[in-house]
């Protein structure tokens, strides 16, 4: 049975160094300041020298444009919409898990989801997964699922089950399940 190697904490960086870090963090995706100081916060050492350097990064960062959540929150929306056809709700709870703050959110999805129609916006989501219309109830409610997931509203994900004719019994019974769900 072969040995562990107890990892090595990195020694802390300079500030300098932890600079550098950071410009590589970002050359390699676009971050939040939440993920940016997250990732930050394990190079350096704890208490207030630490913090401090972090802040410092952070604030020279922004200086020069590499780090703002507006414009993280706008990217982020609108690629989550174009290529992934996500809702308005997913791409909030996304950016809320990335640590973008509430008001950023707010006036970002508001912007971004002002001219779209939900219902054709659900409707390209299940056509790029290759979603049919459903035979049974089963199938209806795996397609309200995967929308649910998707960030649409259940007002939507009726009308579209409508229009698919999926008979008032069965998305009742999805009613049923979905308010027996939501209590377990």
């Amino acid at each position: 049975m072969p040995f562990k190697r107890a990892k090595k904490k990195p020694e802390p960086l300079t500030e300098a160094a932890l600079y550098e870090y950071a410009v590589n963090a970002l050359g390699r995706r676009m971050r939040t300041v939440a993920e940016l100081s997250r990732l930050m916060r394990n190079r350096v050492e704890p208490g207030e020298t630490g913090k401090a350097k972090i802040d410092a990064v952070l604030a020279r960062l922004k200086e020069y444009g590499y780090l703002n959540d507006t414009d993280y929150a706008a990217n982020y929306a609108r690629l989550r919409q174009e290529n992934a056809s996500f809702g308005k709700r997913r791409v909030r709870q996304d950016l809320v898990v990335k640590g973008v703050r509430a008001e950023v959110i707010a006036a970002t999805l508001n912007a971004a989801y002002e001219g779209v129609n939900e219902e054709e916006l659900a409707r390209k989501h299940l056509e790029r997964k290759g979603v049919k219309k459903p035979a049974n109830e089963k199938e209806a409610a795996r397609v309200m699922r995967m929308l649910v997931r998707a960030g649409f509203s259940t007002g939507v994900i009726y009308t579209i089950l409508k229009k698919w004719d999926v008979p008032e019994e069965e998305l009742a019974g999805l009613e049923q399940m979905e308010d027996g769900s939501a209590d377990g």
